[in-house]
């Protein structure tokens, strides 16, 4: 059977529901939501595979892929249930890990505490060893001494252990050495080597990196073995990719290898998936907004450029990157997309807190025990129990597999928030509502404002179970004026790893000035980099003709610690590679400086267009269109109750004037009053505010 005829499945676990999605090779798709099984995130997967291969009437046989983006390595590192892991370092750099950056995110915040480190003090081992700035082997790596060191770490119980030498970068042979005789003399044991993921300087960030991936790599590890061996049960005999950090996909096998390159692997997917549908629908200024049960994030596209990074930390609670603000959590200097995220989904729960205020998240009722109005165990308020209470939602979620009691969500309502504060119940519902858009419209104002773009010059993507419950209200708090609701926001998420292609990422360093470049040395390191790529794009099964090579350097200004990577081009005219740069520091810090110009790496990204990918340029077509239903829905206290006429998203009218309530069954669309809403002939629906 030719492949790009065979069906592909993309899956997203989310902290309430499992999103799948699957698409048959002809353009017809398929979608559904699970609830999630945070004890065993395969379980929900599995079931969600079984019930779309069944709803799309096929043999298992045809399906040639599984696209998967997963939260198990976020989550041990949330939870803190990681392996017990150890690090062995060169003599006197064992606390390399514990001092980091010398930096706390917020210079008066006396409340804050710093991370605790994953690996123990007494597991952080140092052997002799030394390898000199430019590579010089100082003092040979002591074997012995290791192997002693490795019998004592398997003895305290440890499984996994990151080896991290000082400039090991430069020349990687001890570590090289080290993982030689461990792995020899301790076969279970799970080595990650510094230079396998990052062979960069800068000796803590690389430390953190490897340490990350030394703890997440069993429970990922295990996961997708647990995976792959119930898609084989289920007759799924096809690939498992597993989407990253930065959007892109790679195999499951790489993803055993380097789980620090997929720690946000879920929420880079909705991000990317946005920016190529801007690409499709030609809009190339967007603000991807993505809100679930748990957490909501957002994201910049810029003239059709998805803003990523190459360093970011990971943190529990509120995380708002900044350039700016550091050591706020786990270091991991991998290629990511630039994302904030807020604790605020549906799921969140609302509370009165001591000082008397009311408060939404970031504590989660999740997928167990739930909103109170599912039914299955929740007894406190959330914004899914609100968002019913004042009639944007309908009767049933998920098409129909999640039925509402608004009996429930309206009586916890009046005990928990209603009574205190002494509001009528609709009142109370709405303060939720207005409390989680303002946490939420902070996540975009990081985006933009924080970075010096102006909110109202893009258009807002809402994507997630909840994102178009809210969009319009968020929209209106930043005077945005256009809403851009995909076909099936509820799971675009895992659309969006369906349209993604394969990238795998190399890294080599090249110091010295940039004036002082040598072309003929920068072509030749950038030659043996892309000799790799080419080879590890190859081994992921995409053809010679399908692959796309890019080049850059890492530069900053002499005797700065943080770099910028650029566009290498003609390595013969750093002119012009510096005037990239300058362009890039502006860009970001807004001013430039006439210093010297260091060089740190060069890096080769090398990308695997893949055959068969999702294409949200495919027309789709509308049901016929069906008489409305009407209910009350509240929008607040100027307007009150309105009658608003009920629609099936794919059955309403082409165009209609607010208010009104489309519904799906992966989302519901809210359109307020005072807009308008537009279905383009790929389904997607454009809001446009009057007064925005």
């Amino acid at each position: 059977m030719d492949t790009e005829s065979r069906a592909r499945i993309g899956v997203d676990i989310g902290g309430t529901f499992t999103d799948v999605v699957l698409t048959d090779g002809a353009g017809k798709m398929f979608h559904r939501k699970v609830a999630s099984t945070p004890p065993a995130p395969e379980e929900a997967v599995l079931t969600g595979v079984a019930a779309i291969i069944a709803d799309a009437g096929m043999d298992a046989a045809r399906i040639a892929e599984v696209v998967h983006g997963t939260t198990v390595g976020s989550n041990t590192l949330l939870q803190k249930l990681g392996a017990d892991t150890g690090l062995i370092t060169t003599r006197g750099f064992r606390d390399v890990l514990e001092i980091g950056r010398l930096r706390t995110p917020g210079m008066f915040d006396l409340q804050w505490e710093k991370p605790e480190p994953l690996v123990r003090r007494r597991h952080r081992r140092e052997v002799t060893e030394r390898i000199a700035a430019d590579g010089t082997i100082l003092t040979p790596l002591d074997t012995g001494e290791l192997l002693a060191i490795g019998r004592e770490l398997v003895g305290a119980g440890l499984t996994s252990v990151a080896i991290c030498f000082l400039n090991s970068y430069r020349n990687p042979t001890h570590e090289e050495e080290a993982e030689r005789v461990l792995s020899r003399a301790f076969p279970e044991l799970e080595i990650t080597t510094s230079v396998s993921v990052l062979p960069e300087a800068k000796e803590y960030e690389r430390t953190s990196t490897a340490v990350v991936n030394a703890y997440v790599r069993p429970a990922l590890k295990s996961y997708l073995t647990r995976l792959e061996q119930g898609l084989v049960a289920l007759g799924v005999d096809a690939p498992l990719m597993v989407c990253n950090s930065n959007g892109a996909l790679a195999s499951s096998q790489t993803a055993r290898d380097k789980p620090v390159f997929f720690i946000s692997s879920g929420r880079a997917a909705g991000a990317a998936g946005g920016s190529r549908l801007g690409a499709a629908l030609d809009t190339a200024d967007l603000v991807v907004f993505d809100m679930g049960g748990t957490t909501a994030s957002a994201s910049l596209v810029a003239n059709g450029e998805l803003s990523r990074v190459s360093e970011y930390e990971f943190r529990a609670g509120i995380s708002t990157p900044s350039r700016f603000i550091k050591a706020g959590g786990y270091m991991m200097s991998v290629p990511a997309v630039d994302v904030a995220e807020v604790g605020s989904g549906a799921g969140s729960i609302a509370h009165v807190d001591e000082g008397g205020l009311m408060k939404v998240g970031p504590i989660s009722a999740g997928a167990e025990p739930g909103p109170v109005c599912y039914g299955i165990g929740g007894d406190r308020p959330t914004v899914t129990d609100a968002n019913l209470v004042l009639g944007y939602l309908p009767q049933q979620l998920a098409g129909g597999s999640r039925s509402l009691d608004i009996d429930r969500a309206r009586a916890v309502i009046d005990r928990d928030l209603a009574a205190p504060f002494g509001l009528s119940v609709e009142k109370a519902a709405y303060g939720v509502r207005e409390v989680v858009n303002a946490n939420m419209a902070r996540a975009i104002r990081a985006v933009t404002v924080e970075r010096g773009v102006d909110p109202r010059d893009f258009d807002l993507v809402a994507i997630g179970g909840s994102g178009p419950v809210h969009a319009a209200d968020i929209a209106r708090l930043l005077s945005m004026r256009r809403i851009l609701v995909p076909a099936s926001p509820g799971v675009f998420t895992a659309m969006g790893m369906l349209a993604g292609d394969v990238e795998r990422y190399f890294i080599s360093p090249f110091p010295g000035l940039l004036a002082a470049l040598d072309a003929e040395a920068a072509g030749t390191g950038i030659k043996a980099l892309e000799t790799e790529a080419r080879a590890a794009v190859l081994a992921e099964g995409i053809p010679e003709d399908g692959i796309v090579l890019t080049s850059e350097i890492d530069l900053r200004f002499r005797g700065q610690e943080l770099s910028l990577s650029v566009p290498l081009g003609d390595p013969s005219d750093p002119a012009a590679i510096r005037e990239r740069f300058l362009a890039a520091y502006r860009a970001i810090y807004s001013y430039s400086s006439d210093d010297q110009v260091e060089m740190v790496s060069l890096r080769v990204t090398g990308r695997g267009v893949r055959p068969g990918k999702l294409d949200f340029r495919l027309p789709r077509e509308a049901g016929t269109e069906t008489p409305a239903t009407r209910r009350r829905v509240y929008f607040g206290e100027s307007r009150g109750w309105l009658d608003t006429p009920c629609h099936e998203r794919f059955r309403a009218p082409a165009r209609l004037r607010g208010p009104a309530i489309l519904e799906g069954t992966d989302s519901t669309v809210v359109v307020p009053p005072d807009a308008t809403c537009t279905r383009d002939p790929y389904l997607n629906l454009l809001i446009e505010m009057d007064d925005a």
